[in-house]
């Protein structure tokens, strides 16, 4: 059986858009396409990631980016439940604080 390497978004609790699977070089693109696609709806302002199982340089570009967009869009956007990898990730690249609540 093939490893699962998809990414997914779901609408979480309200405000809140639960992001699962892969964050990654493979779903970057995709993802930040969605992502963005859905905070430009404008009823969600939290990224629930307790369900990335994976997540790569592009997958934290791909997180950084979306933050980015809604920020010059005048949304505050914020993150729950970050996996230890993709916050050691930041830390290393020197980027953590961006993760940070607005």
């Amino acid at each position: 059986m093939a490893a699962d390497t998809g990414f997914r978004l779901e609408r979480g609790e309200p405000g809140t858009l639960a992001v699962s699977g892969v964050l990654g070089f493979p779903t970057a693109a995709e993802a930040w396409q969605t992502l963005d696609g859905a905070l430009r709806a404008g009823d969600r302002s939290t990224l629930d990631l307790a369900g990335v199982r994976s997540c790569d340089s592009a997958g934290l570009a791909c997180v950084l980016a979306v933050l980015a967009a809604a920020r010059v869009r005048g949304q505050v956007v914020s993150l729950r439940h970050v996996p230890d990898g993709l916050r050691t990730l930041a830390q290393v690249s020197g980027v953590e604080a961006f993760l940070a609540p607005a």
